[in-house]
């Protein structure tokens, strides 16, 4: 397995960890503006982490 097929899927699992808990913050807000800023800032670094890591898995080609 290649190292960076690994790396990919952790930053997807990354992804998807961060952008569920973005919308779980998002959800329970109650107009705290604290509260909107880390739930745009998870879903944002959550969203990078997932797009780069579908990136890595696609290109990358499995050599055995």
């Amino acid at each position: 397995m290649n190292l960076k097929r690994i790396f990919g899927a952790i930053l997807t699992i990354l992804g998807v960890i961060s952008l569920i808990y973005a919308a779980y913050v998002f959800v329970n807000t109650e107009a705290v503006e604290k509260n909107i800023k880390t739930a745009v800032i998870y879903g944002v670094l959550g969203l990078i982490f997932f797009i780069a890591g579908i990136g890595l898995i696609r290109t990358t080609k499995d050599e055995s």
